[in-house]
């Protein structure tokens, strides 16, 4: 019996089978090319606009190319890597691109793999964009083609199209795309259209300057904080110290002889005051005096629940995944080995902390936000002030970070900004700004997660039998998404990267507890396999040496069903210099998982000092992720992810104590420093098929090839996040 649990988190948001087929190419373009029909709007902005052939592309009399991008910008590289694949198949120049974010519209700019809702999230941006927007960009070609072809009186098939010039070689002609913008308008749109080959790319797989670096290193880029509207207060918010409660009375006396405050409001999460700047409204909190009601609250300090998750572990849970008989196959194995791991909550300090603007009017609401969560947020809103969800306006600028925190399923702190702007009538537009405080101790977080871990080997030193516990909350219960995303009792986002185990095991066993803690918490870059990558890598690398076995030779023998993983595992070796010898109290290490449909092997090369300090020197990484769309982007967050994933691996822990946060900003909740982070190598697999993440895989792995190393400089083993070493 084979009982597999399995839901990609592509499809968290699909209705149905039927929902995300077919290609969003917007209102203008018919038959196999178009998901939607009727009119509709262009997403509008620019006078001189002359040519929109589809809801992605508009060009302009200047030869600009404006790329309508349906992802938020949050460092990931989407608005080089979505125009990259218009500008390839339009044979655009790439100066002349410009990138403007997509308006939320479900019908036009929906995720395809979520079915009729937008949103970026799970690695999908370009996975999901890939043919969408090239068909975008060559139906633009194609018409601007025609627009010569007419104009000239010459076939068609005679004209090429170069860096932005339409031209006809026989004759000597050519044009700009602005010269041809206003009579391409007047082409019929083409029903299909051919796509490149791979070997006539000029842009994917390509280097091509980021579209964002400029703006953001001059100051011109437009974060949430750089949002002034006429009459516009700042909010902060009291929060409740612990999870659960509320307010109970307060008294704002104080707060209102503050210079600069003007109101104080209560709302469900706490009480606001605004102000006309941030510091009155954060002078007027902190002289606020609020009586909490905590007779709901969560009590229980880290130490509590994972007492209560060992006696959990006891028990068998429900399960994720069966194969063969993994209880009667560790009976009969000649070698046992166990292991318990845990995992601390965990916060995703992002850069830029939350924040969002919101203009209420009778009829309308605009919110200006790093804008990640578009129907989820638009729907949530439009319930909180009373309106329809296209009454509500969102303005998707740029994110200084979010790793998960934006796309937040309850919409917190947009729902926190509606109820503020509900309870002074919509007088003034609202800037709610959250701390780094309020980040840290009133947000969501990673859950906390206890696993534990079963594996049998037989005289041989082969992998028989496997069995893996998990107990932890679930992100998804609870949610909108719950119905697709949670399984016969089992949260895929709690077991994935487990019960998706790629090695060749005859017996195993996967089962869950999923708990109810009242610790708010949701996705964190890479979610499930951010725990179970490094659970199951560790444990992998305690039974190769228990069987005396290289390895990255252990693995290789169990993943010949799995080519992509072998690909990744043997580049990473072999560039890694795997089996050369390392100096004394050196360590290398090596870990394989894939998530998000991309596989990542890394080996970290670990230095431990006499004193127990780690040094983690170098992480050489390789990737699989399909065509390389931006080889540089996904360098760059292989190299991110790395870090992110080092500072959880060295220092990350959200820790609870009578269930209050212990910690409050970066001097308590360390991210890595820069003299911390390794010299890291990238190498892509080379790959024609459809591109898949590269936002989120390069972190699960990071963590245990250090542990990992760990041991092979000392012959210890840590199976405790963060890393605790001690001489």
């Amino acid at each position: 019996m084979t009982t597999r649990i399995n839901l990609n988190r592509r499809e968290f948001l699909k209705a149905g089978a039927a929902a995300g087929a077919g290609f969003t190419l917007g209102f203008y373009l018919p038959g196999g090319l178009a998901q939607t029909s009727g009119p509709g709007k262009t997403a509008g902005g620019i006078v001189d606009v002359a040519f929109a052939p589809n809801a992605f592309v508009r060009v302009g009399t200047d030869d600009t190319v404006t790329v309508i991008v349906k992802h938020l910008e949050m460092g990931q590289g989407t608005y080089t890597g979505l125009p990259t694949l218009v500008a390839e198949e339009l044979d655009a120049d790439w100066a002349q691109i410009r990138v403007e974010g997509a308006p939320a519209d479900a019908k036009l700019y929906n995720n395809l793999f979520w079915g009729q809702a937008q949103g970026t999230g799970g690695s999908t941006a370009i996975a999901n964009s890939y043919e969408q927007l090239r068909k975008a960009g060559a139906a633009a070609r194609a018409m601007l083609v025609a627009a010569a072809a007419d104009e000239w009186k010459v076939p068609a098939d005679a004209i090429t199209v170069s860096r932005g010039v339409v031209a006809h070689k026989a004759s000597g002609r050519k044009a700009s795309f602005g010269k041809l913008a206003a009579k391409a308008a007047t082409m019929p749109v083409p029903a299909e259209v051919k796509l490149k080959e791979a070997k006539d790319f000029k842009l994917i797989g390509k280097h091509v300057a980021r579209k964002d670096s400029r703006a953001k290193t001059n100051g011109t880029a437009r974060f949430t904080i750089d949002v002034k509207l006429p009459g516009m207060l700042t909010a902060v918010v009291a929060h409740p110290p612990l999870f659960g409660a509320r307010v109970k009375s307060f008294d704002a006396t104080k707060a209102r002889t503050i210079k600069g405050v003007v109101d104080v409001v209560q709302i469900p999460t706490g009480v606001a005051v605004l102000a006309d700047d941030f510091w009155a409204a954060k002078q007027g909190r902190d002289a606020l005096t609020v009586e909490w009601d905590e007779s709901g609250a969560n009590k229980l300090g880290s130490t509590e629940i994972l007492a209560q998750y060992r006696d959990l572990a006891q028990k068998p849970g429900t399960v994720a995944r069966k194969e063969g008989d993994a209880e009667k196959a560790l009976g009969g194995a000649a070698r046992k080995l166990t292991a318990a791991y845990e995992f601390p909550y965990l916060a995703h300090a992002a850069m830029e902390p939350l924040n969002c603007v919101v203009k209420l009017g009778a009829d309308s609401c605009e919110i200006w936000n790093g804008e990640q969560f578009q129907t989820v947020d638009q729907a949530t809103v439009a319930g909180v002030v009373g309106l329809r969800p296209e009454q509500v306006k969102l303005n998707m600028l740029y994110a200084g970070g979010s790793f998960g925190r934006r796309a937040n399923p309850h919409c917190d702190y947009l729902v926190e900004a509606a109820f503020i702007a509900k309870a002074i009538n919509g007088r003034a537009p609202v800037k709610l700004q959250w701390t780094r405080e309020d980040d840290m101790r009133a947000g969501y977080y990673r859950p906390l997660y206890y696993h534990a871990l079963s594996a049998g080997l037989d005289a041989r030193g082969n992998l028989v039998a496997w069995q893996h516990r998990i107990v932890g909350q679930s992100i998804i219960a609870g949610t909108a998404f719950e119905s697709v995303m949670v399984k016969d009792g089992v949260d895929v986002t709690s077991v994935e990267g487990a019960s998706t185990l790629p090695y060749d095991i005859p017996h195993m066993l996967i089962d869950l507890h999923t708990t109810k803690i009242g610790v708010p918490v949701q996705w964190w870059r890479s979610v499930g396999s951010t725990h179970t990558a490094f659970s199951t890598e560790t444990f992998i690398d305690e039974l190769a040496a228990a069987a005396g076995k290289d390895p990255v030779e252990f693995r290789r023998a169990m993943l010949g069903k799995h080519p992509r993983h072998l690909g990744v595992l043997n580049l990473a070796a072999q560039k890694a210099g795997w089996g050369k010898a390392l100096p004394k109290a050196k360590g290398r290490g090596i870990a394989v998982h894939e998530s998000f449909n991309t596989v990542v092997a890394q080996v970290a090369e670990v230095t431990v000092k006499p004193d127990g300090s780690l040094k983690v020197d170098r992480v050489v990484c390789a990737v699989d992720c399909g065509v390389a769309v931006n080889p540089d982007v996904i360098r760059a967050q292989m190299e991110g992810g790395i870090g992110f994933g080092l500072s959880a691996a060295l220092h990350g822990a959200i820790t609870l104590k009578g269930g209050r946060v212990e910690q409050s900003n970066f001097h308590e909740y360390q991210v890595l420093h820069i003299n911390e982070m390794p010299k890291v190598e990238v190498h892509i697999v080379p790959s024609n098929e459809k591109p898949t993440g590269a936002g989120e895989p390069g972190v699960p792995p990071v963590a245990p090839a250090v542990a990992n190393a760990i041991f092979a400089a000392t012959g210890k083993r840590l199976r405790n996040l963060p890393l605790q070493f001690k001489a």
